[in-house]
């Protein structure tokens, strides 16, 4: 039977109780059922993420968009597609992101999802370069406030000692709709399925699926610990009880009593991430969200568009992408029984250097086994890494500030790839392949330093006592 915890108290003094409870609570199915339903709602958030280089042929080949460009900020060019998009993001990351923290997330995930998924559809009827950038730009608003909301709800849902494999089972689920997007762009792209060319049917398969997740969502609580940092105590109460309800029918016995609630603190505010002990941290955030996506959308944004570069045609260079997406997934899988016994910032660090080396590796591949081999090396790398930090960055802010804190310091990395996209464009056509892994290497070695010189360790410790 169901141990009775009365909340005393009101605001932080509360949500530290909450968080006591809810970090003692063992892994049941409850658990990772919430954990699975965040994630199937970030499998079409991703799905509108990587469309981005799967549909460049397709864009290319009708004459919409051009491959490189003439003058470093050329419109007409593919990347400006991505540096819409990714302005977007940023807008939506760094503008938006406090919403989540004010409005709560359920509230979040309705109005983004819908925002994105009409701004997309409404793209796939454009027909010039300005239109498609443009409703692209406003699908990636409401795209930036869903990643950050996502990873903030997680961090708060599930107890301290599976915020590690949380984030495996999250990001695998969400990577798996890589070799998705990947083969129905292969199917589709070269082709005009009922006269409409195939990049508008991809990108309106996966407009038209993230609607239909808004049902699946709805059985979500809200954070409790978010609830009891807003003074609404008796709700958090209610849904931390649901929750313990349901972890102890599962569990077959009495939960264990939770540990000792910390001290309350006082609501948070944007400075706060600029004082100590934060102000390191932000500063880390910021330099490692500027230089991993140099490696992570550098490759993940291009590489069809590499493969070509590399005397491959437009046909076999989906063929070969297809191929290395199916590794997608299997980069967060591979380390589940290390994600919460090995030190994240060491697992971001170890995936960087992979990085580094497997793209120049694919540099100076010529045949289609050399570059695949390649390829999904890197692409188990990037995701070892995506999943790593997407746990290791939410960990080390308190409650009162992290969806705000979250929201800026990842909001550096979609204004990084606004630039690099210019970047890689112009370095693809004056320096070729072997330039652009020469700069994604270069990235990835600050990467390295920032995280393993100035990151703190976070494993196996409650977020309060990581926030000290």
């Amino acid at each position: 039977m169901l141990q009775e915890f009365t909340p005393s108290g009101r605001g932080p003094q509360v949500a530290a109780t909450i968080s006591a409870r809810l970090d003692r609570l063992p892994a049941t199915r409850h658990i990772w059922k919430m954990v699975v339903l965040l994630s199937i709602g970030g499998f079409f958030e991703f799905y509108d993420l990587f469309f981005t280089g799967y549909v460049a042929p397709g864009l290319i080949r009708s004459g919409i968009f051009s491959a490189t460009t003439v003058g470093f900020f050329g419109i007409n060019g593919f990347a400006s597609f991505v540096a819409a998009f990714f302005a977007g993001l940023f807008v939506g990351t760094i503008a938006f992101g406090f919403v989540a923290d004010r409005f709560g997330r359920r509230t979040i995930f309705t109005f983004s999802l819908l925002w994105y998924s009409v701004c997309t559809i409404v793209m796939a009827t454009q027909s010039t370069a300005n239109g498609i950038n443009f409703w692209r730009f406003l699908a990636g608003v409401g795209i930036g406030v869903e990643l950050v909301t996502i990873d903030t709800y997680i961090s708060k849902l599930v107890p301290k000692h599976l915020r590690g494999r949380a984030f495996v089972v999250n990001q695998a689920i969400q990577f798996a709709v890589i070799p998705v997007v990947a083969l129905l762009s292969l199917l589709l792209v070269p082709r005009a399925p009922l006269g409409m060319e195939g990049w508008r049917w991809v990108v309106l398969i996966g407009a038209v699926g993230a609607i239909a997740v808004w049902y699946l969502r709805r059985g979500l609580p809200e954070s409790p610990r978010w609830l009891a940092q807003h003074g609404r105590i008796d709700d958090a109460d209610a849904a931390t009880r649901r929750i313990e309800t349901a972890v102890e029918a599962e569990f077959g016995r009495r939960l264990p009593l939770p540990g000792p609630a910390e001290p309350p603190v006082a609501r948070g505010s944007f400075l706060e991430i600029w004082q100590k002990p934060y102000l390191t941290r932000t500063i880390m955030l910021i330099l490692f969200n500027v230089f991993q996506t140099v490696g992570y959308y550098g490759f993940a944004n291009w590489v069809p568009t590499l493969l070509i570069k590399q005397g491959i045609t437009v046909t076999t260079s989906l063929q070969y992408t297809f191929i290395i997406a199916i590794a997608a997934p299997f980069g967060p899988l591979l380390c589940f029984w290390l994600a919460d016994r090995v030190e994240r910032k060491w697992l971001v660090v170890a995936a960087a250097g992979a990085v580094a080396l497997s793209g120049l590796a694919f540099a100076q591949m010529s045949t289609g086994l050399g570059l695949t081999l390649c390829g999904v090396v890197l692409t188990l790398s990037n995701n070892v890494m995506s999943f790593s930090f997407h746990a290791y960055q939410t960990e080390l802010y308190p409650t009162r500030i992290r969806a705000l804190a979250v929201g800026f310091v990842y909001s550096w990395s979609r204004l990084s790839v606004v630039f690099m996209a210019f970047v890689i464009a112009f370095t693809l056509q004056n320096y070729g392949v072997a330039g652009v892994f020469s700069l994604i290497a270069g990235s990835m070695g600050i990467v390295m330093l920032a995280i393993g010189g100035m990151g703190p360790r976070t494993a196996g410790l409650a977020l309060e006592e990581i926030s000290r």
